[in-house]
């Protein structure tokens, strides 16, 4: 894989946020002249800090909601990897408007600019959260539940729009479902902030963190460089029937909200012995969660050739790591 982008052009969308940052390292790590388009709403500067020297990386700051920034983003581009969104179920329902706006409108625009651009692939980010109410365990892709809120909705509509643009204007496009993604850069701060930094954040302040219920909720929680070996994956593959498909992007197994609270506090403690006898404290279930969460891994395997490498406590390790340098060195993060 390390010269299959050599010098190719692509575009990550959203490359400023957690996910299209590490991807836009990994690109670059393979050779890729990567363009970065972001309106900085939810992503950061500091995450692409890193790249600005590179000769072979361009940002383009911009809106998804502009079509004509998005014509502008995709002429010349061989992939696009479509990660902008606004994520967090609490935030679309708190504000349904504007996560379709950018979900729906958004990824709408940039299928139709791929399409005038004769982009060869366009990879883009879907969700777990596309399952709803749906109670099978594990997750298979050809069955899904109604949608829980409104943001699980924009990424089914997604979806849609994806495999019509696929079978309607031959694009190839491949959706990859996203389980609970974690890790280096994902943000801590903030009303949405997600489950793990947010923790992570509050124990090494020395703060109980609170688990929405009683801690019996679980989850599929991956690891980012799992989810970067999707992506890469699903550009690269060759395989005519791993096109035009919806893969799930998890490790494949699943860990309750309480023994996660339990790990994330026994690794932490490694660092800070304080944070061993940090009270774990319980509030009301949120609205719009479902109960629980696992991946069959099983398609992304046979088709895509899909194999991640780090379980729940490898990641949380690395990503806790990770925290306790950049959380302990921060102005804001």
């Amino acid at each position: 894989m390390k010269t299959a982008f050599n010098k190719t052009p692509v575009l990550v969308t959203g490359g400023a946020g957690f996910i299209g940052s590490n991807l836009i390292e990994a690109l670059l790590g393979e050779g890729a002249v990567v363009s970065c388009l972001d309106n900085f709403a939810t992503g950061h500067r500091k995450n692409i800090e890193p790249f600005q020297q590179n000769p072979d990386f361009y940002l383009i700051e911009g809106d998804i909601r502009d079509i004509d920034t998005c014509n502008n983003a995709c002429s010349g581009q061989e992939y696009v990897f479509h990660q902008a969104a606004l994520g967090s179920v609490p935030r679309s329902i708190n504000d349904p408007a504007t996560t379709n706006a950018v979900n729906i409108s958004g990824m709408l625009n940039m299928l139709i600019a791929a399409r005038d651009a004769k982009v060869k692939r366009f990879v883009y980010a879907a969700s777990s959260s596309t399952y709803g109410d749906s109670e099978s365990l594990p997750k298979v892709e050809d069955k899904i539940g109604k949608p829980l809120s409104p943001y699980a909705i924009t990424k089914y509509v997604n979806e849609l729009y994806a495999d019509v643009f696929s079978r309607t204007y031959g694009m190839e496009c491949i959706g990859l479902r996203y389980f609970n993604v974690f890790g280096r850069r994902q943000d801590p701060d903030g009303a949405y902030a997600a489950v793990i930094p947010k923790w992570v954040l509050q124990l090494i302040s020395h703060e109980s963190p609170t688990i929405n219920g009683v801690g019996d909720y679980s989850r599929d929680f991956t690891y980012i460089d799992n989810v970067i070996q999707a992506n890469l994956l699903s550009a690269l593959s060759s395989n005519p029937k791993a096109i035009n498909q919806v893969y799930n992007v998890a490790y494949g197994d699943r860990t309750t909200l309480s023994q996660l609270a339990g790990h994330l506090r026994d690794i932490l403690a490694t660092y800070d012995p304080a944070i061993a006898t940090i009270e774990i404290l319980h509030g009301p279930y949120r609205q719009g969660d479902i109960p629980h969460s696992l991946a069959s891994i099983d398609k992304a395997k046979e088709l895509l050739g899909y194999n991640p490498i780090f379980d729940l406590l490898k990641g949380l390790t690395e990503a806790c790591k990770w925290y306790w340098k950049n959380l302990n060195h921060r102005e804001t993060y």
